[in-house]
């Protein structure tokens, strides 16, 4: 139950943030992920940022 409401969560925040971000928005939300996948905890804080900052611009 929970990986299916993670997956769907995934998919709600990937389309609201290309509605909002276009192409740029998924792909740091790509990078994201692969930080976090990555164990690279520096990556997806400065990806998160970003992301935050397009967010409140947009």
């Amino acid at each position: 139950m929970f990986q299916v409401a993670r997956g769907l969560g995934e998919f709600l925040l990937g389309q609201q943030t290309q509605a909002q971000l276009g192409v740029v928005g998924v792909l740091v939300l790509l990078l994201i992920g692969i930080g976090l996948r990555a164990k690279r905890y520096g990556l997806a804080a400065w990806a998160a940022v970003v992301f935050v900052a397009l967010m409140t611009q947009a």
